[in-house]
């Protein structure tokens, strides 16, 4: 028994902090999507929803005001349903950031997975509230589908132990206190396109993957595996982000509560939504707002800072891996901001024999270093609503398998 006679259409739903993304996919010998929507600045007054199809004609564009990431689910569903059937979406797949300790690989989504999850809020506070919701919105937009969750921490459990510790004594930690890592999916997709594009012998080098978004992360990828990776326990770790901070000395957040006066609830609030691209710039956490800002000294500064820390952070996974042999740029920024790949990569060409190509950076390339660089350096567009439509086919044909069995 195939998917195909349980359901024709499988719904993949990615909610970040302020944005929800939903791509919809026609389930038959493979998968083919059909069309995918968006609503950007869910919360602010000036959102936007976005819809294209599979040849990325735009089917609807305009402003709209969503208050909540189910109201945002609602508007992509509306303009979706002037295009296509959705009473045939048997199979709803949902991006959810954190699956904790237990969570390593898709999920079915049952009552009692769902309680655990929301125990796991705490641990993502800025994502696992929108995921949370948009499961309950989508389950009440589609009750008879199956509905399955799929985790941005999965891909790096097989990270070495060395990796995932995190320095507290015995007394301070529980199985919840580790280093996870965080944008699995894409760096998951990124190890499957280069085995397609280049072969299996390419996915298994060391490869430096740089996540570079509003969320921005790097992993050290060696043997289609994390080595490590630059956020850690929290969302917050690593790169500044477009409002979150970046890596802080825990003990600057000491003396802000215990000299200061600072409430743990304010520092939360000030370092997931004031801090990071917006704190330094004082104008915006959007790169392509802070490059365009040429006169502005603070934009010019905050990017500066968000290419030398990640210049750090690349210098600290190469060393991980002991060398690179390729690096990948994605995400928003990494696919759309030539001038920030160039100010990661061109003070590192020395140090990794990077023969960078600067015109290829400009014009928007794939292939951004010349050839015969010891270092390949690419540009790859990476598709999480995919990834999430391959583990929803999976788990339909396990789905199918078992009735199968029953029925014979």
């Amino acid at each position: 028994m195939s998917p195909s006679s349980h359901t024709n259409c499988l719904l993949t739903i990615n909610g970040g902090s302020s944005s929800q993304k939903v791509a919809l996919f026609r389930i038959g010998e493979g998968l083919v999507r059909i069309m995918a929507g968006a609503v950007t600045g869910i919360g602010e007054s000036g959102g936007r929803t976005r819809g294209q199809s599979t040849k990325g004609e735009t089917l609807w564009d305009q402003d709209v005001c969503c208050v909540d990431h189910p109201d945002a689910l609602n508007v992509i569903l509306r303009e979706m349903a002037r295009h296509v059937d959705l009473g045939d979406v048997g199979a709803v797949g949902h991006r959810v950031v954190h699956g904790g300790p237990d969570f390593i690989k898709p999920q079915r989504l049952t009552a009692s997975v769902e309680a655990r999850l929301h125990a796991l809020a705490p641990l993502a506070p800025l994502h696992m509230p929108a995921n949370l919701d948009g499961i309950i919105a989508a389950r009440q937009r589609f009750p008879k589908a199956v509905h399955y969750a799929c985790f941005d921490t999965s891909f790096h459990a097989s990270m070495p132990a060395v990796a995932q510790e995190t320095g507290l004594p015995p007394g301070m930690r529980d199985d919840s206190i580790r280093r996870y890592g965080f944008h699995g999916l894409s760096y998951a997709f990124i190890v499957e396109d280069i085995e397609v594009r280049a072969g299996a012998a390419a996915a298994h080098q060391r490869l430096l993957v740089a996540h570079l978004g509003a969320g921005a992360s790097m992993a050290g990828i060696h043997h289609g595996q994390t080595v490590d990776t630059s956020m850690g326990f929290s969302t917050l770790a690593g790169l500044p982000m477009a409002t979150r901070s970046g890596d802080i000395d825990p003990g600057l957040l000491l003396y802000l509560s215990l000299n200061k006066d600072w409430r743990p609830s304010e520092i939360e609030n000030q370092l997931y939504h004031n801090a990071g691209l917006l704190g330094l710039s004082g104008l915006s956490g959007d790169v392509q707002t802070l490059l365009a800002a040429k006169d502005n000294p603070q934009a010019r500064q905050a990017l500066e800072q968000f290419a030398y820390q990640a210049r750090k952070q690349a210098g600290a996974l190469i060393t991980a891996m002991g060398g690179v042999d390729r690096i990948i740029f994605t995400g928003g920024i990494g696919e759309n901001a030539p001038a920030i790949r160039s100010a990661i990569c061109q003070p590192l060409s020395d140090l990794l024999r990077i023969d960078f190509d600067a015109d290829a950076n400009a014009r928007g390339a794939s292939l951004i270093s010349k050839p015969g660089s010891a270092v390949i350096v690419e540009t790859v567009h990476t598709d999480e609503a995919l990834m999430i439509a391959r583990a929803g086919r999976a788990i339909l044909d396990t789905k199918s398998t078992q009735q199968s069995r029953r029925a014979s």
